[in-house]
Parts: C-alpha cells; structure tokens; sequence
C-alpha cells in the first residue's frame, strides 16, 4: 500500500463526510464501520526530529511540518464526530531540551493556536488542555485561556492538548487536590478510583479507547497512564509529519478489529479454572 503525502487541506463535499478522498483514504474508508468508531482518540506524536534528521533539516523543520498532520488529524476526527481527541504536545520532561528548541516549540504553539482558530470554530470544537499550565510561559499561558475562553460554547468535539503534562505528575496533583479538599472538611475515608477520576485533568471526558503512537517506539512515554487502562494501542512506524489521513483511518480499521473484553470473557467462552489466568485479559 503506497502512502501518500499528507494532503495540505481537507476539502468538503456535501456527498460525504470526508470531503474529497484519495483513492488509498476510499479503499480504507470502505472497510470503516462509522457506528464502532472509538468514543476518544489519544496520540502520542512522535518522530518529528527524525523526520527532519532524515531529510538534513534542522529539527525545527520537522515540528513545523509536524503541525500540518495535527490539523488533518484534528478535522479528521471532528467530522467523524468523535467525541475527544487528545494530542500529546508537550511533555513535563521536554524541558530537558535545548532552550531554543523549547522557545521554538512556545512559539510555535501560540501561532497554531492562532491560525487554526478559524478551522477550530468552523468545526463546533471545543479546546482543552491538559497539564500543569502555571509553569508555562505567560504569553503561552493567555493564548491557551483565550482558546478555551473562545471555544468553550462550542458542542462538537473536545480537544485536548497535553501540554507541560505528565501521566505522573497527573495523578500527584489529582491526590493533593483530594488531601486539599478533604483537609477543609475533615474527610478520612479511602480514595477511590471515581473519586481520583474527578480531580484528573480528563474529567468528564470518557477514557481514551485508542491511543496511536508513531515512529515505532513501544513505550507510552507518561501519557495518560491512568486513562489509558483499557485502551487499544496502535503502533506505527510512521513519523509524525508524514502521518496523513490515510493513516489515521488505517488505526480506525484495526481499532476495530480488536476484541475489546476489559478483563471478562467472550459470552459463551468456557472460563478458566484457575482463578489466576481467568483474571487475565
């Protein structure tokens, strides 16, 4: 299967929800089942420096040309009507970078902010953004109110951008956020897993049911550890800016062909006698 160039816009047609297919998006799209799309959609975006590294670019490049498959990957979704998708941006352990690259990185999310707005509102989108955005930069921190701000009446799609985030990090504010709350009314009883849901960064949003990693790597690099329990993973060799529509429908196809038991049994499946394995998934 030939993998074609990511297209540089998404053009609508009344007669189909994509607006104008490729020949490779409409061989996928007829194996799609659109009543057993996955409810929220995570993805880790990786392989924007070895996309540059391989073309003899700065890696600058490969964020920027990264930025044309988070727009495709956004609209794609939204007119599936899939009710979240969530975008790892920015890691708390990206500080680790060069300070140039970090600047450039700032940079260059308050000018995609910025620009797709347009797109963000046409959608019905409503913006998100998962992390600890305290520790931004200021002017980061205004673009990313204002985008929630602006977004915020909006009853399509929610889109999350973990930024500045960690899985880890997630669930130490989650619990001081409950030791805080409980300190004001003298609580002592146990933490549960719905109560510990209310003070993560996703509440009210349902846990990812797919989570799409590129460029191979078979790690989940802190990503949504909690909420991503259950999830279908969907590795593929891709880099980031190379990942086109084609490709995101290819992780819908195989999502749905995963059998998705949450630790149970298929009906009629004869279980396990030891307690042990029948636990198992």
């Amino acid at each position: 299967m030939l993998h074609n160039k990511p297209q540089k816009s998404l053009h609508v047609a009344a007669s189909h929800p994509l607006g104008t297919l490729t020949a490779e998006e409409a061989y996928i799209w007829e194996k799609l089942d659109l009543t057993r799309l996955p409810r929220h959609v995570a993805v880790i975006m990786d392989g924007n420096g070895r996309w540059a590294q391989k073309r003899h670019l700065p890696r600058i490049a490969g964020h920027r040309s990264g930025t044309q498959s988070a727009r495709t990957t956004i609209e794609t979704c939204a007119r599936l009507k899939i009710e979240a998708l969530t975008l790892y941006a920015f890691s708390v352990e990206n500080w680790r970078r060069p300070k140039t690259e970090i600047d450039f990185l700032m940079q260059l999310l308050r000018e995609y902010l910025r620009k797709e707005m347009p797109l963000i509102q046409k959608n019905d989108i409503r913006m998100r953004f998962l992390g600890r955005m305290d520790e931004l930069p200021a002017g980061v921190q205004k673009d990313v109110r204002e985008a929630m701000e602006k977004t915020a009446g909006n009853k399509g799609m929610v889109l999350c951008v973990a930024l500045n985030y960690g899985g880890r990090a997630e669930i130490v504010d989650a619990m001081n956020s409950i030791l805080a709350e409980r300190n004001g009314n003298g609580a002592s009883s146990q933490v549960t897993e719905e109560q510990l849901s209310r003070h993560l960064y996703t509440d009210g949003l349902p846990d990812p049911d797919l989570l799409i990693r590129t460029s191979g790597e078979m790690r989940v690099s802190n990503f949504l550890l909690w909420q991503i329990a259950y999830a279908e993973i969907f590795v593929t060799e891709t880099l980031w800016p190379d990942f086109n529509r084609a490709r995101l429908l290819e992780a819908l196809v195989e999502f749905q062909k995963r059998e998705r038991r949450y630790g149970g049994i298929r009906e009629g499946e004869p279980s396990d006698e030891n307690p042990a394995r029948a636990a198992g998934h």
